[in-house]
């Protein structure tokens, strides 16, 4: 099962990311632009998600992801942490996440990594 710790690991090890408490709960930025956060009580995240992909995440995994009422005009989905099958699942979905607000010098030099 995965938890708010290992999403606070694997996201402060992503290039130049911060913590920063907004709104009386943790959020994750790079560059200044916020890309997740723990709400609530710490057993889901909310992350950024294009709505077309978001809703069909939330249409093929209702038991891991849904749409907070206030968040619904936003691209954001949040995911339920008990229910990823992994650590490997949280880091692909807070990878791409960090990458939909991370700056194009950011994405230039981890895509430069991945080819070595």
């Amino acid at each position: 099962m995965t938890t708010s710790d290992d999403v606070r690991a694997i996201a402060l090890s992503l290039p130049e990311t911060t913590e920063k408490t907004a709104w009386s709960m943790p959020t994750f930025r790079v560059a200044g632009k916020m890309f997740a956060t723990l709400p609530e009580n710490e057993t889901s995240m909310a992350v950024r998600c294009p709505k077309e992909e978001r809703d069909e995440l939330v249409l093929a995994e209702p038991e891991k992801f849904w749409i907070a009422s206030h968040e619904a005009s936003f691209a954001w989905v949040r995911v339920r942490l008990a229910a990823l099958d992994d650590k490997d699942e949280l880091r692909d979905i807070l990878v791409d996440s960090w990458q939909q607000a991370a700056p194009p010098r950011l994405l230039e030099e981890r895509a430069k990594k991945a080819r070595r």
